[in-house]
């Protein structure tokens, strides 16, 4: 294959201390950036083909997973698919208002609890955060 033959040409590079970005703390927002790259800046020495020398700031760059994208796109195919999609938590008092008076105008809206959804739950709400502006529930979608 071509793309393999290609990879040979690239040189080995190793940091030292030892870092990669599965050690870097992703829930710290300052490491993405909005072009959906993660970076990290560190002084540090570096390995290049048995050759060590130290650097000041190195930064390393790495092209952060389609799941960001692909929870976006989720997202935005849930609102387009109900006509009233609200995102709640169970314990949040302005989202049992909101679910409430949905109820009162006999609406039925898709509620997804984002405390129930383990894992994902924070994550899609930094998502609707970015899209939206709102950091806190409930997050009502009317409409088209």
């Amino acid at each position: 294959m071509a793309v393999a033959s290609n990879l040979t040409q690239f040189i080995s590079l190793s940091l030292n201390p030892s870092r990669s970005l599965s050690h870097i703390p992703t829930s710290n927002p300052g490491l993405v950036t909005a072009n959906n790259y993660y970076t990290f800046s560190s002084r540090t020495s570096l390995s290049v083909n048995g050759r060590r020398r130290r650097y000041g700031a190195l930064s390393v760059q790495a092209m952060a997973s389609s799941f960001g994208s692909r929870l976006e796109e989720s997202v935005k195919k849930t609102v387009s698919e109900n006509p009233v999609v609200v995102y709640s938590k169970t314990w949040c008092s302005y989202s049992s208002e909101v679910k409430l008076l949905f109820k009162r105008l006999g609406v039925e809206p898709l509620v997804i609890e984002l405390d129930e959804m383990g894992p994902q739950g924070p994550q899609l709400q930094k998502l609707l955060e970015r899209l939206t502006g709102q950091h806190t529930v409930p997050n009502v979608f009317i409409g088209k």
